[in-house]
């Protein structure tokens, strides 16, 4: 790939986009590249939890303006329903977790791919900016589902229509990122949190990820009717007999992902 390193090692892979002359915006090639990595993260078994970063100074600015500006480029319409809708749907489809690794600038299209993600976590030089406004565009790759639901509906009508940049830490204070830490710690929290959920039991964090994408649009008496549904299934894993022998023998599991 000549737009995004992708690399799976030790269970984890690893997708970094790398535009950082442009500060890894968008453009149709690198969409087509990160969408087929993450077709490869879901057919790969030996995939137990995919990373997401940008290279150098940012994580990911959105769209390359230069892109929609160019005659002969592809329209706003194809941008946002061939490149970035199937970005999230994988995302949110994918039986792995997957973190958002925000070392720096993540705006627009870039900071609601990182909120589609199962776990966000920033460098506290990082920030998020819901950019459409500042040229007339809607907020798009799923901001307007995950934000308001992640930090409830004023404050994200606010941050959409302002364009406010919210700095990690604030991200974290709102609920908006599971977590802000210093720049120095970045890279090891980053590590060993993607290393602790390729060891976990892969089957159970994927029906884990399925209950909470049905909990967007069920009643209660649908999300309990799918609890017991994934509940059944997960019981008749090999990790879940494993945890609980391991439990029993007062001994640390050794989870396979099956």
């Amino acid at each position: 790939m000549k737009h995004i390193n992708f690399e799976v090692e030790d269970g984890i892979a690893r997708i970094q986009l790398k535009r950082p002359e442009v500060f890894n915006s968008f453009h149709k090639e690198m969409a087509m590249e990160m969408q087929d990595a993450l077709d490869q993260c879901q057919e790969d078994k030996s995939t137990r939890a995919v990373v997401i970063s940008g290279e150098g100074k940012a994580f990911c600015a959105g769209q390359d303006l230069k892109e929609v500006t160019d005659p002969n480029g592809p329209l706003l319409t194809s941008i946002v329903r061939d490149h970035y809708n199937p970005i999230i749907e994988k995302i949110r489809n994918l039986d792995k977790p997957v973190i958002a690794a925000v070392n720096g600038v993540a705006a627009g299209a870039g900071a609601n791919i990182a909120l589609a993600c199962d776990v966000v976590i920033a460098s506290e030089n990082a920030s998020f900016i819901q950019a459409f406004s500042m040229i007339g565009l809607v907020p798009d790759s799923g901001g307007t589902f995950f934000l308001p639901r992640l930090i409830g509906f004023q404050k994200a009508s606010a941050l959409m229509m302002l364009g406010d940049k919210i700095k990690a830490n604030e991200a974290e204070e709102l609920g908006m990122i599971y977590k802000a830490v210093p720049a120095d710690e970045f890279e090891n929290v980053i590590e060993q949190t993607a290393t602790k959920l390729a060891n976990m039991p892969t089957v159970g964090l994927a029906y884990t990820k399925k209950a909470l994408n049905r909990s967007m649009v069920n009643n209660l008496s649908a999300q309990l009717a799918l609890e017991e549904q994934l509940q059944t299934k997960a019981g008749s894993t090999y990790d879940y007999n494993e945890g609980v022998a391991a439990f029993l023998e007062k001994r640390k599991p050794v989870f396979k992902g099956e």
